[in-house]
């Protein structure tokens, strides 16, 4: 599927006239026409990069570490503790969930 749709994306930007091809040892070669490498420099900046501006890396990467060291801790208690421990534990966490997606709601 993901090839289909690769080659008719690569032939809807040959007939754009944005690419030329050609073949090499059974390859195909795809290439910048000067109006492909016009419309590169003129569009928008790579969605990766788009993604990521604006984002608070030092806050997002103490919330990683933060569910990261829960995660730890939750296994830890699945993982030795008595089924009781375990139990308190499952219904901590499901507990939490809820609780995090009520601060989304902006509710109490």
């Amino acid at each position: 599927m993901f090839l289909v749709l690769a080659e008719q994306t690569m032939g809807l930007l040959e007939d754009e006239e944005l690419i030329t091809s050609e073949s090499r040892s059974g390859r195909k070669l795809f290439m910048l026409t000067e109006a492909g490498r016009r419309e590169a420099e003129a569009g928008p900046q790579a969605p990766w990069e788009e993604a990521g501006r604006g984002a608070d890396w030092e806050a997002m990467n103490e919330a990683r570490e933060a569910a990261d060291a829960l995660l730890e801790a939750f296994r830890q208690a699945c993982a030795t503790g008595t089924a009781e421990q375990r139990e308190k534990a499952i219904a901590l966490v499901n507990d939490t969930r809820k609780r995090l997606y009520l601060i989304l709601a902006d509710s109490d």
